[in-house]
């Protein structure tokens, strides 16, 4: 029996969601490059992940009045996000849980109708960003502030994180990091929320379980580490060289680093650097940029490692004033969009996913019951 570890290069189902092709990143047929260079807003991308065609004017317009609505979370996710602020609790945990509440207090969350799977849809994309906001205030003693209908999800995070409106080029940049973290062809978090989807449980379900698959460093995670790795050379007395080689030496993963699929270059990858580079040089941190490129430049000449999606995202966030911590949520605030339209595409498919293992203990054992007094606990053994 051939065992594909990871299920590597196993292909289980069909999409038109999104796709990898020769170091490409499609989104139902079209180049991040291009959606990136027309400066595609991310709500013309979520309608791309959910509906597989681009909106026109009018559709995109009801359906951002259709997500603006659906923003503002109630006094009773707030208080449950104050109590969880009083836990030593890591921030995608608070996430986790409080996604999986909206469906508690959903009475149609059990509801699979074409109208009730809209709404509980848009109620989980267009909340998370609250969601997010209102953590990160109130863990501060801050009140949440409440979303604006004028403003689009990227501008409407940045303004409920501060109470401020942001300038125009960091609107730019939390779009732009919001439409390259959209969707990515059959990754952990997302192959989690299908397999969910898959047993036709309900859509807080399988976001909930999303979150938790996003949640590990090698995945979702990996872009709060990077920002702590990058803190740590700047604060310490190694060189990028010395650092890097010792925790090679100590055979420690470099996080941001490397990819399961691309194996030249991640094409999100470029993207992030020029964002990064362009908010550092506005908030005079250009030290994390260059900072960043030599760890980039060592791990290639001398390992052949490339970065990732997660490699320069941490600085664009940093530079965004987001906590490292909270790094890790701006992903599954994106990501939900992706995870969306695969739940929908899972459940069309109408497949269990139910795959095999390869057993490799020991076989025909012979079970030695206990005797009656033994099993009760009467009787030391």
């Amino acid at each position: 029996m051939e065992i594909h570890r990871g299920l590597d290069g196993v292909v289980v189902s069909e999409t038109k969601i999104s796709s990898i092709v020769e170091n490409q990143l499609l989104f139902a047929g079209f180049n991040i490059d291009d959606l990136v260079a027309e400066n595609v807003q991310f709500e013309e991308v979520i309608y791309l992940l959910w509906y597989l065609k681009v909106p026109n004017a009018q559709e995109l317009f009801k359906f951002k009045q259709d997500l603006a609505a659906a923003m503002p979370i109630s006094d009773t996710i707030v208080t449950c996000l104050k109590i969880q602020t009083r836990q030593n609790l890591h921030p995608m945990s608070v996430l986790r849980s409080t996604i999986s509440l909206l469906g508690v207090f959903d009475p149609n969350a059990e509801e699979t109708d074409e109208s009730s799977s809209y709404q509980q849809s848009i109620a989980l994309q267009a909340k998370m960003p609250t969601i997010i906001a209102a953590y990160a205030r109130l863990r501060k003693g801050l009140d949440p502030i409440t979303p604006r209908s004028d403003l689009s999800i990227a501008a409407n995070f940045l303004y409920m994180l501060t109470g401020k409106e942001a300038k125009a080029i960091q609107v730019a940049a939390m779009n732009q990091a919001l439409v390259l973290h959209a969707d990515h062809d059959l990754n952990a978090s997302t192959f989690t929320a299908r397999v969910c989807a898959s047993t036709l449980s309900d859509v807080y379900s399988c976001i909930t379980a999303a979150i938790g698959s996003l949640k590990g460093p090698l995945h979702g995670g990996a872009n709060e580490r990077v920002f702590d790795m990058l803190m740590e050379i700047d604060s310490g007395d190694l060189s990028v060289k010395e650092y890097l080689n010792q925790k090679l030496d100590r055979k420690e993963k470099v996080m941001g680093f490397g990819h399961r699929v691309y194996k030249t270059e991640d094409p999100r990858k470029k993207h992030l650097k020029k964002l990064a580079k362009e908010l550092t040089a506005l908030t005079q941190k250009e030290q994390w940029y260059f900072l960043s490129c030599q760890v980039e430049c060592y791990l290639k000449e001398t390992k052949g490692l490339i970065p990732n999606v997660d490699f320069y995202s941490a600085t664009v966030y940093h530079c965004l004033d987001i906590e490292s911590d909270l790094f890790t949520l701006i992903f599954a605030m994106s990501r939900v969009s992706g995870w969306l339209g695969h739940i929908y595409e899972q459940k069309q498919e109408d497949c269990l996913i139910r795959p095999r293992s390869h057993y490799v203990g020991p076989k025909n054992l012979t079970y030695q019951a206990l005797n009656e007094e033994l099993r009760s606990g009467g009787v030391e053994a």
